[in-house]
């Protein structure tokens, strides 16, 4: 739906186009939901228009049109008159005046209950970004689960948003955009709302990476007529044929879109050329049968390519998704794709738990199929009660969003669906959280199989136990569903937290031995009060944060009895380090930067090898008793399986370089790979673009590919984020250049 421009229109004819949107708007909900009253849209409109009355977007049209725009896009998913007022009154309370109480009272508890589910929370201070939209997306969740259109109006907002994205600056484009990838499209990809998630991904695609967008698209461009003409001369022959057979079904293709291109090309280091779905044909039949009878035609016409048969019909994905897949070779060597499904299947694939709103009646209950699709939203909002981490709970959204299936079974033959390369411990936890615990084995297809093993579709896993057994920290390193993750990070968190509660206790005894104090003096009302100076909730809080290293029994034992200790350590007392009332500035031990750590005083501080961060990306620190603290990217996959236990979790951040006065650069050292033609020049055309950035190149290393093209590998020298990327849009730009990507690890 393209948003028309209004900056330049006059009061009058922008009355006149919000009349004709409204219209359409109606003549909407009219067509697709005639038992619906639109009064109470009319109510909507009108309040809408009253208190955004001079508000004005980042484009320069009045503000209102963006939730006319919402309401919209709601009539098309066939959404009821509820529905598309709250669409129309989404922003209402984050945007004006108006109140909670206010919508509750005009429109009724249902309509407040959908919107102050989408109002974002902007009452509440955060100390980062990440802890923001992470609190965002976990009232949304909330709310989504008593009432779903919760979510589907914050993808509609989303959506539109989208549309509309180059208005705002660079830097908040690019963080919409990210956003959108990580949680908007992923959500309507598990709701099975293909048609809005494709359109998310394709919108995100152009802001998160201009420049490979850019060349994806002239790619498949410099491809679409002859594609276009073999993909009709194909439709023609199918037709044909489904009529020689007396099969009643229609025939649709298409050309993949441009991001799910790009998401093939990444993960396989192919060229366009090499995507063997970018072409793709769908057979749309009347019934189950059919699209089994067609499945076995195609592959009467052309031949199928090994290992590239699904059945989604027999097995459906997650978000109920269903199809049958088939990847078939046609003429010249040109590989498709053909997908056959019903046409309710259809319906489904394209709007997911939209797709039956248009059948709903006010009040009526959620159906079984939408029931099964919102099962993981309901497990990840009990999940979520036990992470007290925000980060954490936006680590296992992302995971359970986009999950990637492989279909196992118990010996009774019952259907357990598990992530890509799930092991034994994901199928365990799936079947209860004790067995999981109790693991020490497995059996698949009648063999013992070690716990670290992948499993595959149609494996048969037999999980065996043992009473007493408990989890291991290394199985964090093994699973790979959020379900599992959780339930091992809970236990750990529990178990370790007691065990750093006694070490505590006994640090900060030896500690008073060692001065002569008496902790007998002091009652619980003393530890209380340090506790909270120190931020902590409770003594039990402030003994395991002692026992874990995070601060030091001394200056505990110092606030407890001020005065008695003297401040500079003896020689006998523990390195652990100390708390300071102010943040202090500590140097990195790898070169002359320096960060800065919250609550840390005389602390070892590095930078963490499995990631590497550098200045500008958003970092983490991590309390490691006799180490220091140790600095990750908030990116870096070791984060999550390190911060369970919250109480070593420090805030860290980007100080000024102590030496930016004297002129002198500080760098970090990156390691990049570069995807290329294996061809003459290539590699001085490469180096030619790292000394144009005036950037040392500390070392290089060639090796070749697969189908004639070079694997270049540099070591070089980046100031900062900003630094890395327009180096790494401009070794993009060298011809012949696939991909350039970043090795956490040198």
């Amino acid at each position: 739906m393209a948003t028309v421009e209004t900056s330049s229109l006059t009061p009058e004819r922008n009355a006149d186009l919000f009349a004709d949107k409204f219209r359409e708007l109606l003549n909407s909900v009219r067509a697709n939901r005639p038992n619906d009253d639109p009064e109470i849209i009319r109510k909507a409109w009108e309040f809408c228009l009253e208190h955004h009355k001079g508000q004005l977007r980042a484009s320069g049209e009045p503000y209102v049109l963006h939730p006319l725009e919402v309401a919209l896009v709601l009539s098309e998913m066939k959404l009821d008159s509820t529905a598309i007022a709250a669409g129309l009154l989404h922003d209402a309370v984050e945007d004006t005046p108006v109140t909670t109480a206010d919508i509750t009272a005009k429109f009724g508890e249902q309509v407040a209950h959908i919107v102050e589910g989408v109002t974002k929370i902007d009452k509440i201070e955060f100390a980062n970004r990440e802890d923001r939209q992470a609190e965002n997306v976990r009232k949304m969740l909330l709310a989504m689960v008593s009432d779903v259109r919760v979510v589907l109006i914050k993808l509609a907002d989303r959506l539109h948003n989208m549309r509309t994205l180059e208005h705002l600056p660079l830097e908040k484009r690019q963080n919409i955009a990210r956003e959108t990838l990580d949680i908007y499209a992923p959500l309507a990809h598990r709701l099975g709302m293909g048609k809005v998630r494709g359109e998310l991904e394709d919108l995100a695609f152009r802001y998160v990476d201009p420049f490979q967008y850019e060349q994806v698209h002239e790619a498949v461009e410099a491809r679409r007529t002859e594609g276009e003409q073999f993909l009709s001369g194909v439709e023609a022959l199918l037709i044909e044929r489904l009529r020689e057979n007396n099969v009643k079904a229609r025939v649709e293709w298409r050309i993949k879109r441009l991001y799910s291109i790009n998401q093939k090309l990444q993960k396989s280091q192919v060229s366009v050329d090499q995507v063997y779905d970018l072409l793709a044909l769908r057979v749309i039949t009347s019934s189950v049968q059919d699209c089994y009878a067609v499945f076995g035609l195609i592959h009467s016409i052309w031949r199928p390519v090994p290992g590239r048969i699904k059945d989604f019909i027999a097995m459906p994905r997650p978000n109920l998704y269903q199809s049958l897949h088939t990847t078939v070779m046609g003429e010249a060597g040109h590989q498709f794709e053909v997908q056959i499904r019903t046409e309710e299947m259809h319906r489904i694939a394209e709007e997911g738990i939209a797709a039956h709103w248009k059948y709903k009646t006010a009040g009526s209950p959620i159906s079984a199929r939408d029931e099964q699709r919102l099962a993981w939203v309901r497990q990840l909002v009990e999940w979520q009660r036990e992470m007290t981490d925000p980060n954490e709970f936006l680590s296992t959204l992302k995971i359970d969003l986009y999950p990637e299936e492989v279909y196992t079974f118990t010996p009774k033959g019952k259907v357990v669906v598990l992530p890509k390369d799930a092991s034994p411990l994901d199928f365990a936890y799936s079947i209860h959280t004790e067995v999981g615990n109790t693991c020490i084995g497995a059996k698949v297809n009648g063999r013992m199989a070690p716990l670290r093993s992948k499993l595959r579709n149609g494996d048969i896993v037999e999980v065996i136990t043992q009473n007493g057994h408990t989890p291991s920290r290394d199985w964090l390193n093994i699973v790979k569903s959020s379900r599992a993750r959780n339930k091992i990070k809970h236990w750990l968190n529990e178990h370790q937290r007691e065990r750093a509660i006694e070490i505590g206790r006994k640090l900060l005894e030896r500690e008073a031995r060692k001065y002569k104090i008496a902790l007998s003096k002091f009652d619980e009302s003393d530890y209380e009060r340090i506790a909270a100076e120190y931020s902590v909730a409770t003594p039990n809080d402030l003994m395991a944060a002692i026992g874990f290293g995070k601060y030091s029994a001394r200056q505990v034992l110092n606030r407890i009895s001020p005065g008695v200790i003297s401040q500079q350590p003896s020689e006998q007392e523990s390195t652990t380090p100390g708390v300071s009332d102010t943040v202090k500035r500590v140097s990195l031990t790898s070169n002359a930067d320096s960060l800065q750590v919250e609550g840390q005083d005389e602390l070892l501080v590095y930078r963490a090898r499995c990631c590497n961060p550098i200045r500008g990306e958003e970092i983490i620190g991590y309390v490691t008793r006799g180490k220091g603290v140790a600095v990750h990217a908030r990116s870096c996959p070791n984060v999550q399986n390190l911060l369970y236990e919250s109480d070593r979790r420090v805030t860290v951040e980007w100080a000024r370089p102590a030496d930016e006065s004297v002129g002198r650069r500080l760098t970090y050292p990156v390691k990049l790979t570069v995807f290329c033609d294996d061809r003459t020049g290539m590699l001085k055309e490469l180096t030619a673009v790292i000394s144009d950035e005036n950037t040392n190149i500390r070392t290089v290393d060639s090796k070749p590919g697969l189908n004639d093209d070079a694997i270049v590998e540099f070591v070089i020298e980046a100031e900062d984020v900003r630094h890395l990327t327009r180096l790494v849009q401009g070794l993009r730009r060298v011809p012949g250049v696939r991909d350039v990507q970043r090795s956490q690890k040198l």
